[in-house]
């Protein structure tokens, strides 16, 4: 059985694939443009966005912002 973390770890890399590609498929162009002209290049696009998604944020340490005031 697959376990949660992994999980967590695909789901965001296949949704942005899948965004990727409905993006060509419903707005891509013709050809002419980089991204959406091509139905690879925007699945993966898509993938990589996905996956900038797993990166994580800057943590916010409140205590020391309230020890700074």
């Amino acid at each position: 059985m697959i376990s949660k973390r992994i999980i967590k770890k695909i789901l965001p890399v296949a949704a942005g694939a899948l965004i990727g590609y409905a993006y060509y498929y419903f707005i891509g162009c013709n050809g002419s443009c980089p991204i959406s002209g091509n139905p690879y290049v925007s699945t993966i696009y898509g993938a990589l966005v996905g996956l900038v998604w797993l990166i994580p944020g800057k943590k916010n340490d409140n205590n020391k912002q309230k020890h700074s005031n």
